[in-house]
């Protein structure tokens, strides 16, 4: 494939890049546009917030240090109430705000300065995996699902326990747990779940889901008996599942 048709590939991609610092957002916006996205600058949280009433992005690229919002807290809002994937920004360096990051739901974390041909591949992976869920088989077409007395409504990603505590999910939650239900009773490896073939051993989004997702619906997150590890070859959905 040509780089031509590589980028007419991509035009369809919404980005916007949230970040106050005028030459890194004019560098992640220009890298975007030479690859055929449609990338948009947002300075401040302000700013996304009102674009975010006319149009939600596929992607939005949130630095953690805005002028006018915790970074943290934008993310967790983008999950909670946006179908959009979010790639963290940052000059952040420390292993302890990566792992808050995505325990937010962010699906990936990169530091400043970075090379932009990696956020460009970056930010593809972030596209194709969410092109590809929540329906890898093409199978699943209703949006309600049972199993166990739960409801898991995934055109809202509202998931309702048996005595009726509701939680919104991420959208990364909400993915694994779509790829869980259309496929219970099945050993399914990190990459599966994470719909991204080149996933890396060290990466640890999926059991960082997981783990959240455990917090929600066992009883014993210690000892879970729905999400269900099977060590050397991935997780196992223990559950009937009838979708509505």
């Amino acid at each position: 494939m040509t780089a031509d048709s590589d980028r007419r590939v991509e035009s369809a991609g919404c980005i916007y890049a949230v970040d106050d610092d005028p030459d890194v957002s004019r560098i992640v916006v220009s890298t975007l546009s030479d690859f055929g996205f449609e990338a948009l600058p947002c300075r401040s949280a302000a700013e996304l917030r009102q674009r975010l009433l006319v149009r939600v992005p596929d992607l939005c690229i949130v630095d953690l240090g805005l002028p006018d919002a915790d970074g943290m807290d934008l993310v967790r809002q983008l999950q909670a109430q946006y179908d959009c994937g979010v790639l963290i920004l940052t000059g952040r360096v420390y292993a302890s705000d990566r792992v808050m990051g995505l325990e937010m739901g962010a699906d990936d974390y990169v530091v400043k300065p970075f090379e932009p041909r990696e956020l460009v591949a970056r930010v593809r992976s972030i596209l194709r995996r969410q092109h590809r869920a929540p329906n890898p088989e093409g199978r699943v077409r209703s949006t309600v699902a049972e199993f166990a007395g739960w409801r898991f409504h995934a055109d809202s990603n509202v998931l309702r326990s048996p005595e009726g505590k509701e939680w919104t999910l991420s959208a990364g939650e909400a993915r694994i747990l779509a790829v869980f239900l259309q496929r219970p009773n099945r050993i399914l490896d990190r990459e599966q779940l994470c719909g991204d073939p080149d996933l890396s051993p060290l990466d640890r989004r999926v059991d960082v889901r997981i783990s959240r997702l455990r917090r929600k619906l066992e009883a014993d997150p210690q000892n879970p008996k729905t999400i269900r590890t099977v060590y050397g070859a991935g997780y196992l959905f223990a559950a009937d599942v009838r979708w509505l």
